[in-house]
């Protein structure tokens, strides 16, 4: 059974790497550990500073963010009736313009959802985008004309049997 002795002998040679019980510990002689790099001090010596001001300013916010509200408290209380319906007003606002952008955000994703569909129906009905898609301008200019002029002959065919009907109730 070990004793007291043993075991702080035991303790001091597994903390410098002596293997000891559970093996491993600090490794190399403790006679020739130098302790923290110099970058290491620098860094802590540097930034020591820097978070103690951040700190100050950040208690220095706090207390000036209560002081503040303890003075504007009475006036939001005296001018409440104001300031409700005011912030409602606001809040409303703010809400419908937020709805309105959203609304067109969901028009426009759908407009662009029925393209892409379109599209892609229109490569199921013909596979060849040439047959799809008029190749030129000229030919668009082409079908053009023909609509124009089949609108033109239906236009004159339905005149033509509105003046027949006419005549024809005299």
């Amino acid at each position: 059974m070990a004793t007291m002795g043993d075991r702080g002998q035991q303790h001091r040679f597994d903390a410098y790497g002596g293997g000891g019980r559970y093996g491993g510990g600090l490794k190399g002689d403790p006679h020739q550990r130098t302790g923290p790099s110099p970058s290491k001090v620098l860094a802590v010596v540097t930034m020591l500073p820097v978070g103690g001001t951040l700190l100050a300013l950040a208690g220095i916010i706090l207390v000036g963010t209560l002081i503040g509200l303890a003075v504007a408290t009475p006036v939001f209380i005296i001018c409440s009736p104001v300031i409700v319906p005011a912030a409602l007003l606001v809040a409303f606002a703010v809400t419908a313009f937020l709805t309105s952008g959203l609304a067109g955000a969901t028009g426009l994703t759908a407009l662009s959802w029925f393209a892409m569909y379109l599209r892609q129906a229109v490569r199921a009905i013909a596979p060849n985008a040439s047959q799809a898609v008029p190749e030129t301008m000229e030919q668009a200019k082409r079908r053009m004309q023909d609509a124009a002029g089949y609108a033109g002959q239906k236009t004159k065919e339905v005149g033509q049997e509105i003046q027949r009907k006419a005549q024809e109730t005299k």
